[in-house]
């Protein structure tokens, strides 16, 4: 029989190769879905569900237990999992500061912070600093200064702000401290310094600032 394709081998390809090729193919698709066909919905390995873990932590000063996907952010468990919508989901990126809590006296972005990090932690959020017939200081400073506009990011300023003023007592410099031997001072650049991760939109930061003032003054 002659052979009609080119005379440099490039296809070349036998009967057998090209048959053995094609089962190969088959069998790759085959494994493909099978799978996609475990992997899912309702099917057995999908049924497995996301890790979970009980988490414990103080939430202003209640003892609280709650079951979580380990991926759950501090933010929402506060929000979706303990019904405590004073905190607020601003850009849920860290940047803006609307979900300030407090976690042992310390002030974080809980939009950027796992859950399952804070197993045994105390956390404070807006709700626990103070309530409408027993306002915290700084809660009655910011209504005596007219310290927000919309509102919506009034409950991280506060809590910030309560921590600014904790951080300047224990002397923690800020990057514009001009003496780091010193005793720590409450200056207005101080204090507007440590608040720049808090974004208010309405553009109520003097106020703030003021309010800053009369606490850290009294």
């Amino acid at each position: 029989m002659p052979d009609n394709g080119p005379d440099n081998g490039f296809l070349d390809i036998s009967r057998r190769g090209m048959l053995a090729g094609s089962v190969g193919s088959a069998a790759l698709a085959q494994a493909s879905i099978l799978r996609a066909q475990q992997s899912a919905p309702g099917s057995a390995s999908s049924n497995k569900g996301p890790a979970t873990m009980r988490v414990s932590m103080t939430v202003n000063g209640k003892a609280q237990e709650v079951d979580l996907d380990t991926r759950t952010t501090l933010l929402d468990t506060l929000r979706e999992h303990l019904k405590l919508t004073g905190t607020k989901k601003g850009c849920d990126h860290g940047q803006c500061g609307a979900c300030t809590v407090m976690v042992n006296g310390e002030r974080i972005n809980s939009c950027l912070s796992l859950a399952v990090q804070h197993d045994g932690d105390e956390v404070t959020t807006i709700e626990g600093l103070g309530t409408p017939d027993d306002l915290h200081p700084m809660q009655d400073a910011f209504v005596e200064h007219d310290g927000y506009q919309c509102g919506y990011c009034t409950p991280g300023q506060i809590c910030s702000a309560v921590a600014v003023l904790e951080e300047i007592r224990n002397g923690i410099p800020s990057h514009v401290t001009d003496d780091l031997t010193g005793p720590m001072r409450f200056t207005e650049i101080e204090m507007r310094e440590r608040m720049s991760g808090n974004i208010c939109r309405c553009g109520a930061y003097s106020n703030i600032a003021g309010a800053m003032a009369q606490v850290a003054e009294a």
